[in-house]
């Protein structure tokens, strides 16, 4: 019988919060992103390319570092977050960030998929009848790539879920307030006898993935019945 402390029930809890969070964050950039690569010409595509996939080649800590050189007191962004009174750096805000930038190039890459495989003759269709962008965006774009979006959105939460390196250099491993359950992991990991511990809780993040993945397949087959 598993049992879990409330510094465990913590974890649970704000693992599955900043991974809600991450994917809400981070879905209009991704669906703007890859509506950009997609249907847009413009000169430095491939150097934006690069950008939006590089966090998928370089280590999530080097990924985590960058985030706390830029959101850090002394970063760039740190005289703006001051005049609005915001604290990111070793908050849960911080972890969501973080897993935002690291599953963002999965985001983009299952959007885009949906995007590309549109017929292009329907979008010709609509803009040869005069329909506006906007009209051809929501009545074709949107529509026809929801499978993309659905696939890019479960990939992003499952990514988010298992968020170590990044979020431990700048959201901290602080119980109750920045401690995720790969966070916690660790720490039992890393304690002697902590060994139970970290199984229980290694099987609560297979159980959430494996829902999360469940839910994927499930409105993936609705939504091919549906076309």
């Amino acid at each position: 019988m598993l049992s879990f402390t409330p510094a465990d029930i913590d974890a649970i809890r704000l693992s599955v919060k900043v991974a809600v969070a991450a994917t809400l964050f981070a879905l209009p950039f991704g669906f703007a992103a890859a509506y950009l690569i997609s249907y847009c010409s413009f000169r430095g595509k491939a150097l934006v390319e690069v950008f939006i996939n590089l966090p998928l080649t370089l280590p999530p800590v080097v990924v985590g570092y960058i985030l706390l050189l830029l959101l850090g007191r002394n970063g760039p962004v740190a005289p703006l977050m001051e005049l609005l009174g915001i604290r990111i750096i070793f908050t849960w805000k911080a972890a969501v960030i973080a897993s935002s930038v690291v599953g963002f190039p999965l985001l983009v890459r299952s959007i885009r998929i949906g995007m590309e495989s549109i017929d292009e003759r329907l979008i010709q269709a609509s803009r040869t009848l005069g329909a506006c962008w906007y009209d051809t965006l929501f009545t074709i774009i949107v529509p026809l790539s929801f499978r993309g979006l659905i696939a890019g959105s479960s990939l992003m939460f499952a990514r988010s879920l298992g968020e170590f390196g990044a979020t431990i250099i700048v959201a901290g491993n602080i119980p109750g307030v920045t401690q995720t359950i790969p966070l916690a992991i660790y720490e039992y990991a890393s304690s002697p006898g902590g060994e139970r511990m970290a199984l229980a809780l290694c099987l609560v993040s297979v159980s959430l993935s494996v829902v999360v993945l469940f839910f994927h397949e499930y409105l993936g087959r609705r939504l091919s019945r549906r076309d």
